[in-house]
């Protein structure tokens, strides 16, 4: 199958029913780079590409049509046109570690060499698998919140990210913020460049975006606390609650948390309260988004993709009602905009265009 984009689907009306929505963060070892050495990680990266491939079986049986958003970095086939693709400005972030490009010059020559920095092959069965959205996770892993980051090179480096989309034939409709670093300022550009939606960080204050150095314990442990035991609420969004766009903000509800052994026993209660979430969400008639990084998965692999069934499970229970339905950001943007007043006049050109032409 060649590549397409399922996010771009033809319009219909908005739905009567509640939407699930499932978005992964696709990154590799370019989104823990500066948090530990290859070498923590690279078992578990090794089995990445087992994980997702089992988690892409998964979503064919229960007919899960989900976001994948992708560094820009991992669509390159090799070094080369990784150098050629980058953007012409670049972050000076303050510190300087969370930059990636320093450390360009010493990854491997391609995915075959180097299967921690480049994710072609990964790409590819996720385009074989219907109902699939790739989207963009910026090129580079990009900090929106931390000092020496300006617009300007936010914008190059959200148009080489889709530089390297067009070479799969691919127009980016959605956008998912690294470390859900959301910038309100940058929202506007957003549309500008054909982006459609993007994922919002939750509203209540162990969620809300920050810059890394303003991140605590405190909160790190409320927010663990919070996977097993229901202190900040469900998190789910009517549909009257959005905002007109684009682009559209489709709010985080829950993290699906690795499995830890250490808390094996509270299992019941960490899928149970994403399961109350979807409950709810099916009663209300609202949006469920629930979100990872297949890389948390891949180690404890039998024990997470039994969670992961779990949750698929339950919302093929209340599809079966016919409470809810699973669309991909892409899907639900367009039925958004194909609402919207005048929504032909007002369409930011296709992305594709917009960075084909730069």
């Amino acid at each position: 199958m060649g590549p397409t984009n399922t996010g771009m689907l033809t319009k219909s009306p908005m739905p009567e029913k509640a939407a699930f929505i499932v978005s992964l963060d696709l990154e590799l070892y370019w989104g823990v780079r500066f948090v530990r050495g290859l070498e923590q990680c690279r078992e578990r990266l090794l089995q990445v590409r087992p994980a997702i491939t089992r988690i892409l079986e998964l979503f064919q049986e229960y007919d899960i049509h989900a976001t994948w958003a992708g560094v820009g970095f991992l669509f390159f086939q090799n070094r080369d046109e990784l150098i050629e693709g980058l953007p012409a400005v670049k972050p000076d972030y303050d510190p300087r570690y969370f930059s990636p490009y320093d450390g360009l010059p010493h990854i491997g020559r391609n995915e075959a060499e180097d299967p921690f920095h480049y994710g072609p092959s990964i790409l590819r069965a996720i385009l074989d698998t219907r109902h699939q959205e790739i989207a963009t996770h910026t090129f580079s892993h990009y900090y929106c919140l931390e000092d020496g980051q300006t617009e300007e090179a936010f914008r190059s480096d959200l148009e080489a990210a889709l530089r390297a989309a067009v070479r799969w034939k691919l127009d980016l409709r959605s956008l998912v913020f690294p470390c859900n670093q959301v910038n309100a300022n940058y929202l506007e550009l957003l549309r500008r460049l054909g982006i459609q939606s993007y994922r919002g960080a939750g509203s209540h204050w162990i969620y809300r975006e920050r810059k890394r150095s303003e991140e605590s314990w405190l909160r790190r442990g409320v927010r663990l606390l919070d996977a097993y035991l229901n202190l900040s609420g469900h998190h789910t969004v009517g549909f009257d609650e959005i905002r007109p766009g684009p682009p559209y903000n489709f709010p985080a509800s829950r993290l699906l948390r690795p499995y830890w052994h250490a808390l094996r026993m509270f299992e019941p209660l960490r899928l149970e309260r994403i399961s109350a979430g979807l409950e709810e969400a099916a009663r209300k008639g609202r949006i469920y988004h629930l979100w990872f990084h297949p890389e948390d998965l891949a180690m404890d692999m039998e024990q997470n993709l039994k969670a992961l069934k779990t949750v698929l499970s339950r919302y093929a229970a209340l599809r079966e009602r016919g409470r809810m339905e699973s669309v991909n950001m892409g899907e639900l943007s367009a039925r958004l905009l194909a609402r919207e007043p005048q929504a032909e006049a007002g369409k930011a050109a296709p992305a594709c265009a917009l960075a084909a032409s730069r």
